[in-house]
């Protein structure tokens, strides 16, 4: 059996790459995403295990001292990270592993891992991202002016991805995600590894 394959997508904060990843690995066989560990507060709607694990301050800081993450960042003045061990353990089980992740944890994975495939995730337009922050009813008209500078940075590294694209039709868009994720699966690499008995049969025919 192969090893899986590191993915990263980001994304600015409202462009629906949550969503997108949600749909995309329920219909996407040996596909999961690795939950990151968060300081920020639950909202409404999330579960702890599920969504994050939410911790204190306190308790991230003991990952980062023990090297238990793969990586981290600090965003909206709280902290985010990848543990290590579960992104490994699937990885090693053959199964593929999203890490929904913002440029500076990208960069970070990269270094340690340049094998990985890197997704990033635009809006349509500036228009239609403050409109989907505004709709999740989640923050104030300062915070959501904050989350809108905010996406011009974090857009402004789409060049350092493996492919680009934009969720305008949300079809559209989580079916150019699987076209992504399909295509790597059939690289010739992990097909010689996947198809190794079948090819040995194949090619020691008479």
């Amino acid at each position: 059996m192969s090893t899986g394959k590191l993915y990263i997508i980001s994304a600015p904060s409202g462009a629906g790459k949550t969503s997108l990843v949600r749909q995309l690995t329920s219909e996407v066989d040996n596909l999961v995403v690795s939950i990151s560990h968060t300081t920020r507060r639950i909202r409404p709607g999330e579960k702890d295990g599920e969504d994050y694990f939410f911790v204190s301050p306190t308790e991230f800081q003991a990952l980062l001292d023990g090297n238990d993450l793969l990586e981290h960042a600090s965003v909206f003045d709280n902290f985010y990270g990848t543990a290590k061990k579960t992104v490994e353990k699937n990885l090693a089980d053959g199964l593929d592993v999203i890490l929904e992740i913002d440029w500076q944890g990208a960069q970070q994975i990269k270094k340690i891992c340049p094998d990985c495939t890197s997704i990033f995730i635009l809006p349509p337009s500036t228009e239609v991202l403050e409109l989907r922050l505004k709709n999740r009813g989640q923050d104030d008209d300062l915070i959501i002016a904050r989350r809108m500078r905010e996406a011009v940075t974090e857009m402004s590294h789409h060049s350092e991805f493996d492919y680009i694209l934009v969720n305008d039709v949300f079809e559209y868009a989580l079916s150019e995600l699987k076209s992504i994720i399909i295509a790597n699966r059939l690289t010739k690499d992990r097909q010689q590894q996947n198809l190794k008995n079948l090819l040995a049969a194949l090619l020691s025919s008479t």
